[in-house]
């Protein structure tokens, strides 16, 4: 037993390396959810922008993306299409392009901008003055 011990080639660094694990797992877990919880609450105030009662539903996965359709008038079949590869690039663009209309924004760049960097753009839409006209959007 002795033996063991004195061979052994990590000589404690177990127990250092695990805690130092262990403390970037927790602050990647808070960092994600301080993420999730920002970008909730700009959804949140995007879907009091279009009127809706169930702007709490910004903070329930899936069932804001189903609300989201709903705001922008498609059917609530197409989240599906969120969940297929590839597909779920082209339903993407159809809603934030959707979105982006909404907002009186028209050119195809500031759907490309909200698809690509939507960490900034989301929240322009849900903190920034502009308003929401359900007119704008196109019916099926």
């Amino acid at each position: 037993m002795l033996t063991l011990l004195q061979t052994d080639p990590y000589n404690g660094t177990d127990a250092v390396s695990g805690a130092a694990a262990a403390g970037l797992g927790i602050g990647t877990m808070f960092f994600g959810l301080l993420c999730y919880i920002f970008y909730g609450y700009c959804m949140y105030k995007i879907f009091q922008k279009a009127g809706r009662q169930d702007a709490w539903a910004a903070f329930i996965p899936i069932y804001n993306s189903i609300v989201l359709l709903e705001i922008v008038k498609k059917p609530i079949w197409w989240i599906i299409l969120f969940f297929i590869p590839l597909v779920n690039i082209y339903a993407c663009w159809v809603v934030y392009d959707r979105l982006a209309k909404g907002f009186s924004k028209e050119t195809p760049l500031y759907t490309i901008l909200i698809l690509l960097f939507g960490f900034i753009f989301i929240p322009v839409l849900g903190l920034g003055s502009d308003r929401y006209d359900s007119k704008l959007v196109p019916n099926d």
